[in-house]
């Protein structure tokens, strides 16, 4: 049986935007294992500076934070090291991420993770006027402004792309 048009998707990320009264798009899309946001944008016509990453990491303690960074930039694990003040970063091997979020990587968003997680946001993405990111499944992007994700996921802005 297909999907009604009508009903959204039903993942924490999508409640939770709803619950908080958020306008979003959905955006669905035919997932390619390891395609990224390269897939997704083609995919979905969109440019791929608009389509946002979202990356666990953790640090040298390995305390865990959520980063978001345009499709088409890469983090400097060096660079974020620097602004967070610790010896070092690195993203999180896939098991780890998906026990942190609650997601599965490929799926992960910033919204509705499992544990509530530290969220910094290359700065450059608030200039943008509408962004896609992960709506908490594979194949599944919303369109939001970005300074939602400054209100609601109290993601911070840091200067790390390369």
């Amino acid at each position: 049986m297909g999907r009604r048009p009508d009903r959204l998707p039903s993942t924490p990320a999508v409640r939770l935007l709803s619950d908080e009264g958020v306008e979003f798009g959905v955006h669905h899309y035919d997932y390619v294992d390891r395609g990224g946001t390269q897939a997704s944008s083609a995919a979905l016509g969109v440019d791929e500076h608009a389509v946002i990453k979202t990356l666990i990491f953790e640090d040298d303690s390995r305390n865990p934070f959520v980063v978001l960074m345009h499709g088409d930039r890469e983090v400097s694990a060096k660079q974020l090291a620097r602004v967070l003040r610790v010896r070092g970063t690195k993203p999180c091997e896939p098991a780890v991420a998906e026990k942190h979020s609650g997601y599965r990587v490929g799926g992960t968003s910033p919204f509705g993770t499992r544990k509530a997680l530290p969220v910094y946001a290359e700065a450059s993405i608030f200039e943008l006027p509408k962004v896609y990111i992960n709506g908490g499944s594979r194949g599944l992007l919303v369109s939001i402004d970005p300074k939602v994700l400054r209100e609601l996921a109290k993601a911070r802005p840091v200067r790390v792309a390369r």
